[in-house]
């Protein structure tokens, strides 16, 4: 149970104070020690010491019958289901109608389901029952990966615990203590990088030693190690902070070049980078917290050096975004040479060099005062400051120019108000006689600057010619569309046709449509609007489409009547008497255009 000490607690008190649930959830990724820690609770459950007279303990000796079976999966009172390949009801069923029989060699009887969030739902409705009362002698422990996948009503049942990933410290510690017991020679740097490549997983740390003692032979060396893993060098690493921090080019090319013919993976040189850029801005900004014991300690400290700690941040911040634009990347070498660009592109320039060429300034340069003249901004930086002018340059107020007007009297001073109440409430009495006043009369008086001219306002259509036919197929295509018979395309072509003519035959109509648009004139779309036509009119109604510019259609009969209501709205508005007094009121007050909406 290395690195899960909250569970460890939380169960040996549990154990101690007898005071057992009847379900458990064990919960958590890969390779942390569920499997285990069910089946360190059934020995402890179990547990008879080494004399046969003990009881249920938070240390099992590991010794006695019972420990043993446990261990070697042969306690009968013990049943493992792996419920990603006994995962339907039939299984789940068996399992239960076991349950009612005591243990036979055993205090307690434990079923353990691992993965369970594999059962189907029938399975999980077949256990509840037995998951929520079982019989005193039986203890439930479930295990998954996936705790969302697992029914709220098989959650509520259970006191659910998670196991964390394990710190990378955590599993170097516990590989350091394997290896000394197995009499192994390992270098700190060699279980570093295991530690590191199992992800917080201590079964797959311990699968990567196995595979790293046989690949060095009996014996773990950082080398091997990182060439079996195909971890990129430190020394790689190094070459790559100088190259950046001197401005040199032509060493990071060399650099990819070299990973390329090593044939170490990109994605993990910028891991490695992103790791040595962490501990870099560590020793930058808390010195003290720096690892001692890390042997690597001095080359972190040579490499914080050459970085200002807001450079060290940024690049940190590119290395991490950089890894998902790999898989964008012609190729990841290309990828990673245009991301290690990248970090001289936004390193700021000294005086007199350029990005990328940071040369010396030459002596003459000096001489002439050019030493005296401020850095040469970056390409970035200059590209960042055009779009930021750009911006402010589209956002910034028209100036509107004052027009010359004839001297006016100032308006009189608005009475005090007392405190507390808005001066858009009260009102002076030259504001009441205005907002009185006849909407033909003329203002008292005119603000001292010219009003900005006020938006265009949108073309009225022109009035449309009366026409009876026009106003019956509107009628028509209103009704129709209340009904909800016509829809998308046929409605659209209802709206956007004339009706030029319309007869009566043989107990039918026949109906002539005009119609602009040769999208809508489809075979399709006219029988439609036929058959909804029919369904009104409760007759055959034939319908042909004619190809011409069509007026007074019931699209621009809506538009019309859209744009009278929004004029009536603004009259309304603007004859308002107190929205007269309060432009009396206020010089500088005006009624936004567009913000005016018919009800």
């Amino acid at each position: 149970m290395v690195g899960q000490g909250h569970v460890v607690q939380a169960l040996s008190n549990a154990l101690t104070q007898q005071r057992l649930h009847h379900a458990y959830l064990f919960t958590g990724t890969r390779g942390v020690g569920k499997t285990t820690v069910s089946r360190i609770l059934a020995k402890s459950l179990n547990c008879v010491g080494l004399d046969g007279t003990g009881g249920i303990t938070a240390h099992p000796c590991g010794q006695c019958q019972p420990c043993r079976d446990i261990d070697s999966g042969r306690f009968v009172d013990y049943v493992e289901l792996d419920a990603a390949s006994n995962r339907g009801v039939e299984e789940i069923s068996q399992l239960l109608d076991q349950s009612v029989y005591k243990p036979v060699v055993g205090r307690f009887k434990v079923y353990m389901i691992d993965e369970v969030h594999m059962l189907t739902n029938h399975a999980f409705n077949a256990m509840l029952k037995t998951l929520e009362e079982p019989p005193d002698y039986l203890k439930f422990v479930l295990a998954t990966t996936d705790p969302q996948k697992v029914p709220v009503t098989v959650l509520s049942r259970c006191l659910q615990f998670n196991l964390r990933p394990m710190a990378m410290q955590t599993v170097q510690d516990h590989l350091q203590q394997v290896m000394a017991s197995e009499a192994i020679s390992a270098e700190p740097g060699a279980l570093s990088l295991l530690a590191r490549a199992a992800r917080g997983s201590m079964r797959d740390a311990l699968s990567l030693t196995d595979q790293a003692i046989a690949f060095g032979g009996g014996a773990l060396l950082e080398t091997n190690v990182r060439q079996m893993l195909g971890a990129v060098d430190r020394q790689h690493i190094q070459k790559i902070i100088e190259s950046v921090s001197a401005g040199d080019g032509a060493g990071l090319v060399a650099a990819v070049d070299t990973l390329r013919e090593l044939g170490l993976s990109a994605s993990g040189t910028l891991e490695e980078l992103a790791t040595a850029l962490q501990r870099m801005a560590v020793i930058q900004a808390v010195p003290q917290a720096a690892d001692a014991s890390d042997p690597d300690a001095a080359l972190w400290q040579s490499l914080a050096r050459m970085l200002a700690p807001d450079e060290t941040q940024l690049f940190y911040s590119l290395a991490l975004q950089g890894r998902a634009e790999l898989a964008l990347a012609p190729d990841e070498y290309s990828g990673l040479l245009m991301l290690l660009l990248r970090l001289l592109a936004f390193k700021p320039a000294q005086a007199g060099q350029h990005v990328g060429d940071r040369a010396t300034p030459s002596p003459k340069a000096e001489g002439s005062g050019a030493a005296n003249r401020p850095a040469p901004e970056p390409a970035v930086q200059r590209a960042v400051q055009a779009v930021v002018q750009t911006a402010r340059a589209a956002t910034a107020p028209p100036v509107t120019q004052p027009v010359a007007v004839a001297p006016k009297p100032a308006p009189a001073r608005a009475p005090e108000v007392s405190q507390g109440i808005p001066p858009w409430e009260v009102l002076p009495d030259q504001a009441y006689e205005a907002g009185n006043a006849e909407p033909d009369s003329a203002p008292a008086e005119a603000p001292a600057l010219a009003e900005p001219p006020a938006p265009a306002a949108q073309p009225v259509l022109a009035a449309l010619p009366d026409d009876p036919l026009s106003d019956r197929w509107a009628q028509l295509v209103a009704q129709m569309a209340a009904r909800n018979s016509i829809t998308a395309l046929v409605r659209e072509l209802a709206m956007q046709a004339q009706c030029v003519a319309s007869m009566e035959e043989g107990g039918g109509s026949r109906w002539r449509l005009r119609v602009e648009r040769e999208s809508l004139r489809g075979d399709m779309h006219r029988e439609r609007l036929a058959q909804a036509l029919s369904q009104l009119l409760e007759h055959t109604a034939v319908i042909e489409l004619e190809g011409g510019a069509a007026v007074n259609t019931p699209a621009q009969r809506d538009q019309a009547a859209r744009e009278r209501r929004q004029r009536a709205a603004e009259d309304l508005i603007q004859r308002d008497p107190l929205v007269i007094s309060a432009l009396a009121q206020y010089p500088g007050a005006r009624i936004v255009a567009g913000s005016i909406r018919p009800v």
